[in-house]
């Protein structure tokens, strides 16, 4: 029994599952089910209503509480479906007053307990200390977005952007560190702008650096998605500078096409995207970029979506990201002419399928060098380029493997 979780989205989600966990454990709760929610799509949104009917008729005498961004943006949605006893929104989840509440007044609490998350003004410390599933540690250091990209509700499920003061995030990495984690994952919504709300307004690459100067026992510092037109000096010549932190990025593009990114409300243009992962690729020569590109934006014509196919080469992208456009609800992308189903359906998989070229390009680059390798589970391991690599079973999750040959591939995983 105790309690479980059901994790749809983004890494941040991972963080908050964990700290919900922990607070809900001490709170004394038994038999319950915690399903963390991800709205950036219509289809995450069916999912999480699909698993939440799946779960309660494989075990009908379990409590199951609904949270998360789809939860806090559709509150009354997830009230109709019988299966759910309580929804609870962002700005509570990880309080552990929440879950004691809960605990100690499960017949008499409000069924929807959703407040509204643009009135926070300041981060909720996620400081879980240990990721169940995960070889690596997950840092919340920002939540909530101050943009407004016209395909997305995001910032209405995490209200405005907030970030974590630069000497708690050292510390919680710290500790982690002496929980045995080799590897840190610094998530956000939009973890590019970071800082301006804290004293001194630092910058993303003002806590990069204080990470790797502060927690020297930090053996390898990741990003999570990134906004490259938002990226600062500091980050770029942490990059540049200190091999601890991963040589891998993947960044915010949505399309190739300047009209289209104009429509969406993005902050840069074709152009600008090119001559970041050039500059940055002049810096460190064995980085990686990965991107998000949405197929089928509204008023996409396929002039404007061949933009965006020959972005993966002239980024030199190897992985992707591909979303089909989903229409969120109250977003102004939905009001705009969209692009038949049977359309978007077929970019998606032509934007996959070139993805998967990409990637085995990247793959075709790594045979022959020798990889510092993070084990996870199910005989994977991780490049620092974030590339899998089919290590055995013999391995212990977690561990670092140096020096490690590749030699070959099978189009998905390195080998060695």
């Amino acid at each position: 029994m105790g309690v479980d979780l059901v994790t749809f989205g983004c890494r941040l989600n991972v963080v908050e599952s964990e700290a919900m966990k922990q607070a809900a454990l001490e709170a004394g709760h038994d038999n319950l089910v915690i399903v963390n929610s991800c709205a950036v799509t219509a289809e995450a949104v069916r999912q999480a209503r699909q698993t939440i009917r799946r779960l309660k008729r494989e075990r009908p005498d379990t409590r199951i509480v609904v949270t998360g961004c789809a939860a806090q943006i559709e509150p009354e949605k997830f009230a109709s479906l019988t299966e759910v006893s309580t929804i609870i929104g962002n700005a509570e989840k990880t309080k552990s007053a929440t879950w004691a509440a809960l605990a100690k007044n499960s017949a008499g609490e409000a069924r929807i307990q959703v407040s509204d998350v643009m009135a926070v003004t300041q981060t909720a410390r996620q400081v879980p200390d240990r990721f169940e599933g995960h070889t690596r540690a997950f840092v919340e250091v920002q939540n909530g977005c101050d943009h407004r990209c016209t395909f997305c509700v995001i910032p209405f499920g995490r209200g405005n952007s907030r970030s974590t003061l630069v000497g708690q995030v050292t510390d919680q990495i710290a500790r982690l560190v002496d929980q045995g984690y080799a590897e840190a994952v610094l998530t956000g919504v939009d973890l590019t702008s970071y800082g301006p709300d804290l004293p001194g307004a630092p910058r993303l690459g003002t806590l990069v650096k204080a990470i790797l100067r502060d927690v020297p026992g930090l053996r390898r510092l990741r990003l999570s998605s990134i906004d490259s037109v938002e990226a600062d000096d500091e980050l770029l010549d942490a990059i540049a500078t200190d091999k601890r932190l991963m040589p891998h990025l993947h960044l915010s593009l949505q399309a190739g096409d300047d009209l289209i990114l104009k429509r969406m409300k993005r902050r840069h243009l074709r152009d600008d995207a090119i001559r970041f992962c050039e500059t940055v690729r002049g810096l460190r020569p064995d980085i990686a970029f990965g991107a998000d590109i949405i197929a089928g934006f509204p008023t996409e014509t396929e002039e404007m979506f061949q933009r965006s196919i020959e972005l993966v080469d002239a980024c030199g992208l190897s992985s992707l990201h591909v979303f089909p456009y989903s229409a969120r609800p109250g977003t102004p992308a939905a009001k705009m002419p969209p692009v038949p189903a049977d359309q978007i359906k077929d970019r998606a998989r032509r934007l996959r399928e070139k993805g998967a070229e990409a990637l085995s390009r990247h793959l075709d680059r790594l045979i022959g060098s020798e990889q510092e390798i993070l084990v996870e589970r199910g005989g994977i391991g991780r490049t620092p380029c974030f590339t899998p690599v089919r290590v055995g079973d013999g391995q212990i999750a977690g561990t670092v493997m140096t020096s490690v040959r590749i030699i070959s591939h099978n189009h998905r995983e390195l080998m060695i």
